[in-house]
């Protein structure tokens, strides 16, 4: 794996590259703000590129919208101090399949890379929950306007009719997951890391991501993200926890 490291603190960049060769990963380059992190993401074509937020010149928003409208397939995963919900949503609608905080341990911050890779995006514990939240919200939104732009021309034909407020929709068909599935879907939309999933159901964080890349495949999504959103909407992550 070949990773990208963009911020503009020298020590810390200096340490993430002392931090992720010494467990076998590759420091493609190292840019110290968003504008050469986009240059070099171009010319490098690392796996991954770890991008910091607050930067001169060009932040890591910025850079990262750069960098996906060039290059569409590269996945990017911000390393940050913010755990602002702003730069979480934007941060994700610029394109990033990834949102850390720089409190992750080493060996967390190893593994998030390897599932970045690997296409399944990583968020810190706590964010999953905050874009969940964010998702099932959108979609309520969206379903309340398509009511009342459905009830409008109705309301129209009656002069003076009342319309009652929309009742929301049931939830959809879980689109054929299986129980396992299921319950793997509930704990990571609770905000659990793949190896406490992995520890709550007692299987392996390998068989762990095996589950998610089936789960991705059922609904036809490409990123963790999409799975959230599918989450919210469905009703994942309101249930107890299974014990």
């Amino acid at each position: 794996m070949r990773v990208l490291l963009v911020d503009d603190n020298r020590l810390m960049l200096e340490g993430l590259q002392n931090l992720l060769e010494a467990h076998g990963v590759e420091v493609a380059g190292l840019a110290e703000d968003g504008i050469r992190g986009a240059e070099l993401a171009r010319t490098l074509r690392p796996d991954v590129v770890l991008m910091d937020i607050r930067m001169p010149r060009c932040d890591g928003l910025a850079a990262t919208r750069r960098i996906k409208a060039e290059r569409p397939e590269q996945a990017i995963v911000i390393l940050t101090t913010s755990d602002d919900e702003q730069d979480l949503f934007e941060a994700v609608k610029s394109g990033a399949c990834g949102y850390l905080l720089k409190s992750i341990r080493a060996e967390a911050l190893i593994d998030a890379l390897q599932q970045a890779q690997e296409g399944i995006p990583p968020f810190s514990p706590g964010l999953a929950q905050k874009l969940l939240a964010e998702f099932a919200h959108l979609g309520a939104t969206a379903a309340t306007a398509s009511v009342a732009a459905a009830a409008a021309p109705a309301k129209a034909a009656i002069p003076g009719a009342t319309i009652a407020a929309p009742v929301p929709a049931p939830a959809p068909a879980r689109a054929g997951l299986n129980p396992r599935q299921a319950e793997v879907l509930s704990l990571l939309a609770q905000g659990l890391t793949y190896k406490e999933v992995g520890a709550r159901l007692h299987l392996s964080p390998r068989t762990v991501r095996y589950h998610v890349a089936e789960i991705m495949a059922r609904l036809h999504v490409e990123n963790r993200a999409q799975v959230l959103a599918f989450a919210g909407r469905n009703g994942f992550g309101q249930e107890a926890p299974p014990g």
